[in-house]
């Protein structure tokens, strides 16, 4: 009579590298049960040949088998994955390889946007490119600078919600002047926001699709929103000194503000001018 090998569970953890916990859990789901309880000490004992059977157990788990599945393939007596159950993963996996890519793309263009903005917190002026960009826009005639924190979270951002705008990471909105001329109160205000798709108007949001802008002076603003003017003086000066001429509406893109900033000292905003050289 050939002698066979039992080792305790801590013994069969320590061997197979796996916590007890883990082996526990694979007894309550009924996939790797002791060869062995005893019944006076409640000591569990696995065999030899239990090892091998958690090993495929570990490799059916990194192919993307959940315990149930390699349950059911033991309860079969199959063992092992059919070509249809292989074919599956095989569909599972290239799935998750595109979710994973449309993260890896989303979490790069997030990387890039934040580079830019710490390089706008660093230099005071640069020249860059915007992209074509769908937004949500919303125009309306404010009291002033003040009004539009209140008109963005009690008007604008619930109706952008209501009409399940998707709005990409990081977030960029900004507002477009539309006043010939200086005014202190009664502003004519376009409000936008970078949304993922064209939705449908209503009458509060309007989609529309802005072309890309080639070359835009960007400029950093720190401070109150009514000193605008100096950071405008200083642009405009800049992109006369540096050759070019005005080419469109200026943006004005919010970076930090009210909502997280209580000290307007210490908001920041950039300002965007399209340019073009002369």
């Amino acid at each position: 009579m050939s002698y066979k090998t039992r080792l305790k569970i801590g013994e069969f953890s320590r061997l197979m590298q796996v916590t007890v916990k883990t082996l526990r859990h694979y007894e309550q789901k009924g996939l790797l049960i002791p060869e062995e309880i005893d019944e006076w000490t409640g000591y569990r004992y696995y065999s030899i040949t239990q090892m091998q059977k958690l090993n495929t157990i570990r490799q059916l788990q990194q192919l993307g088998f959940t315990l149930d599945e390699i349950r059911d393939l033991y309860d079969n007596k199959s063992q092992t994955p059919s070509v249809e159950q292989l074919t599956e993963k095989i569909e599972e996996t290239e799935r998750e390889l595109q979710r994973l890519q449309a993260r890896r793309t989303q979490l790069l263009e997030w990387m890039d946007s934040r580079k830019k903005i710490k390089t706008m917190e660093n230099l005071k002026f640069s020249i860059q490119s915007l992209p074509e960009v769908i937004v949500a826009s919303h125009r309306e005639v404010i009291s002033g600078y003040a009004a539009l924190g209140l008109l963005c979270v009690e008007k604008i951002g619930p109706e952008m919600q209501r009409l399940g705008c998707k709005c990409p990471p990081p977030g960029y909105c900004f507002t477009i002047e539309h006043n010939k001329e200086y005014h202190p109160t009664d502003i004519d205000i376009e409000y936008c926001e970078q949304v993922e798709e064209m939705g449908t108007d209503s009458a509060i949001i309007q989609f529309k699709r802005l072309a890309a802008v080639p070359t835009a002076l960007c400029m950093r603003h720190v401070g109150p929103y009514e000193r605008f003017h100096e950071s405008f003086t200083e642009a405009f000066a800049y992109i006369e000194e540096q050759g070019y001429k005005i080419a469109g509406h200026p943006r004005t893109c919010y970076i930090d503000g009210i909502w997280n900033q209580e000290d307007p000292e210490k908001w920041l905003s950039i300002i965007q001018i399209p340019v073009e050289q002369q």
